[in-house]
């Protein structure tokens, strides 16, 4: 088995940041390292394209094992059946308070070629993780500056 965990604080709501999370067609403007295509509905399957920074990328399509509203999304995605190489990825958004929330991203990985992936699990993955959350965390902030300003004038 093989955990990644990465984790960021968004001064934001929960609802504001749940609805950029579930506009997949938007992935595009703001996303570098995921695009989602399909019904996000529990036990649906999802196209997903992963490309962390520096990599081709890989495409393949999980199984939605949980929608939560404003709380959870988490899929399973394997290589060919299960046992091989599988991993469990799963978005969380817990409220610090009304206008602070921490958004949880990480994937848990069993199988017996998951060894082998360790190295590039940690070195491209993780990045690939931690690009999406600064990247989320950039584009729900700048979108509540913007209705701020536009608030005040």
């Amino acid at each position: 088995m093989k955990e990644l965990y990465t984790e960021i604080e968004i001064n934001s709501s929960v609802k504001e940041i749940w609805d950029v999370l579930m506009d997949i067609g938007s992935y595009s403007e703001w996303n570098p390292f995921m695009r989602i295509q399909g019904v996000l509905k529990t036990g649906e399957r999802i196209n997903v394209k992963i490309q962390p920074s520096g990599t081709k990328g890989m495409n393949f399509r999980p199984k939605i094992l949980k929608l939560s509203e404003q709380h959870e999304l988490r899929w399973i995605g394997r290589l060919g059946v299960p046992g091989i190489f599988d991993g469990e990825h799963s978005f969380e958004l817990k409220p610090i308070d009304s206008q602070h929330t921490l958004f949880l991203q990480r994937e848990v990985f069993t199988g017996i070629l998951v060894p082998f992936a360790t190295r590039s699990l940690d070195k491209d993955s993780k990045r690939g993780f931690m690009e999406m959350n600064v990247a989320l965390k950039k584009r729900v902030e700048q979108g509540l500056s913007t209705e701020q300003v536009v608030l005040t004038n």
